[in-house]
């Protein structure tokens, strides 16, 4: 009997087990080899270190796709690990676009909880209506761009979580996106942030969107950036659905 080549893009939610789903899990478990980048892979939990790992930098993701390919060519039950969720912000887009050049192998994503639903679970409910996520990475998307959907996000009143708000070379994104924003909301909008999220020396804070634009934050921190409704509760903020009381 033929043994079925797949390649599995699974998300492994912020990093901990226990943020990792059932179904994630049990894929890892099945794996022979899980191809990813070096940052995610040394997250993985520890029982799954035994087994082979494949991968490539930054920059360098269509290459661990086809790695992913081929390792599935062999028979392999093969794993290709992205964090948060596998469709957002992670490579089941890209497995998918080149899936058609390995017609003999199959690609199933296994959903993975992404860092606007874990972060926000730490900062309490932010996004408790309508929301946008946006990654202010310049890297695949134009400056342009980014800045056209922080703009929209604005005027929708709309909440918002913001993915890779800086990193050494975009130092200033953070403040340059909050200067937009502030063209449209109050600088007393309610306003979080989580670094690293799951892991050690996990950091949560809420501030003001003004205390936002000078806010220190990196490649590991989700931004949220309440809508009208969002206040501030105690330690937590929370986005008022309208639900009538009394």
């Amino acid at each position: 009997m033929c043994k079925i080549k797949e390649v599995a893009v699974v998300g492994m939610g912020p990093g901990a087990e226990e943020g990792i789903t059932v179904e994630a899990l049990n894929t890892l478990e099945q794996a022979e080899v899980i191809v990813g980048y070096p940052v995610y892979l040394a997250l993985l939990p520890e029982r799954f270190r035994e087994k082979e790992q494949l991968s490539t930098p930054m920059r360098a993701e269509e290459e661990r796709c086809r790695m992913a390919f081929q390792e599935a060519q062999k028979g392999r039950r093969t794993v290709m690990l992205c964090s948060g969720d596998a469709g957002v912000y992670g490579m089941a887009s890209l497995m998918l676009e080149l899936r058609p050049e390995y017609p003999d192998c199959s690609v199933r994503v296994i959903a993975g909880v992404t860092a606007a639903l874990s972060g926000a679970a730490r900062l309490g409910a932010p996004l408790g209506t309508d929301f946008s996520v946006i990654s202010l990475s310049d890297l695949l998307t134009p400056w342009e761009k980014i800045e056209t959907r922080l703009r929209a996000a604005a005027e929708s009143d709309m909440n918002i979580a913001l993915y890779n708000p800086s990193s050494r070379k975009r130092a200033d994104y953070l403040k340059r996106a909050c200067d937009i924003l502030l063209e449209y909301l109050p600088g007393e909008r309610c306003c979080g942030y989580v670094k690293r999220i799951g892991r050690d020396g996990e950091e949560r804070r809420l501030l003001t969107l003004s205390e936002l634009r000078e806010a220190e934050t990196d490649m590991f921190t989700t931004v949220f950036i309440g809508s009208s409704a969002t206040e501030r509760s105690g330690e937590f903020l929370l986005t008022r659905r309208g639900y009538r009381r009394g």
